[in-house]
């Protein structure tokens, strides 16, 4: 299981929210570079940065600041924040991007985002389905998380699972920065109900994301099926150092 640290950019700095809400933001590092090399440092390959300006404006900001990172480390980045357009895209990959996030265009504009499926390939592209919890298994949110869709979760992942989608973040926003342990549960029956059925389809990469809050609820989602976990807060607040993680990819 991939370990993906999380950085999300307010105004250029690195910062923190707490289920998505811009009010609650806490700056942990002036400088995103400097925190990407202390991870690059502890033996991670893999960054997820959040253009949170993006989000809200609906079009990539914080590009200078990845670049900045792509260039000056050897991390693998995926990248999303309010990526709308084709334009952004090559924005975000000429910047040093690997992979790019799509979570609002795949709800709102499905047809452009299953446009860069075909156009970057199901390697470059992740869907991002991040949901609030309910009675059926959540319900999709979109524009940084600030709106509800109808969107069922597990429907929504296996439609564009159809589509040759491979990667997928899956956030649970209700347990997002609060630190109180991930969904198990919901990416269990993600994964049980994702196995491939027809020839198109390939086998779904899951990315836990949110909750996380001690180093012992990595292996359980290793033992889940999850391919990736985005830890963000829990390093940020020392609840999981980067020795255990550096010890933790060394032993996997």
């Amino acid at each position: 299981m991939r370990i993906i640290p999380a950085i999300d950019i307010i105004d250029g700095k690195c910062v923190r929210l707490t289920k998505g809400d811009y009010n609650t933001k806490k700056i942990y590092n002036e400088n995103p570079l400097e925190v990407a090399k202390e991870f690059e440092d502890a033996g991670i390959e893999y960054l997820h940065v959040v253009d949170l300006d993006g989000a809200k404006a609906s079009q990539i900001v914080n590009h200078k600041v990845l670049e900045q990172i792509a260039t000056k480390t050897n991390l693998k980045i995926d990248f999303g924040g309010g990526l709308k357009a084709d334009k952004d895209l090559e924005i975000a990959f000429n910047s040093g991007a690997n992979q790019i996030t799509g979570g609002s265009i795949a709800v709102k504009n499905p047809t452009i985002f299953k446009s860069w499926i075909e156009k970057f390939g199901s390697e470059k592209i992740i869907l991002g389905a991040d949901f609030y919890p309910d009675n059926s298994g959540g319900k999709i949110a979109t524009n940084g998380w600030q709106e509800e869709s109808s969107l069922e979760l597990i429907p929504f992942i296996k439609d564009y699972q159809k589509e040759g989608i491979q990667y997928v973040i899956c956030t649970d926003i209700s347990k997002d920065g609060m630190l109180q342990g991930p969904s198990f549960d919901t990416y269990t029956d993600i994964l049980n109900q994702t196995v491939i059925s027809t020839e198109a389809e390939k086998s779904l990469k899951l990315i836990a994301s949110g909750g996380i809050s001690a180093f012992d609820e990595l292996p359980k989602l290793a033992a889940n099926g999850c391919e990736g976990v985005i830890i963000g807060k829990a390093i940020y607040e020392n609840k999981i150092s980067l020795k255990q993680l550096e010890q933790f990819i060394i032993n996997n």
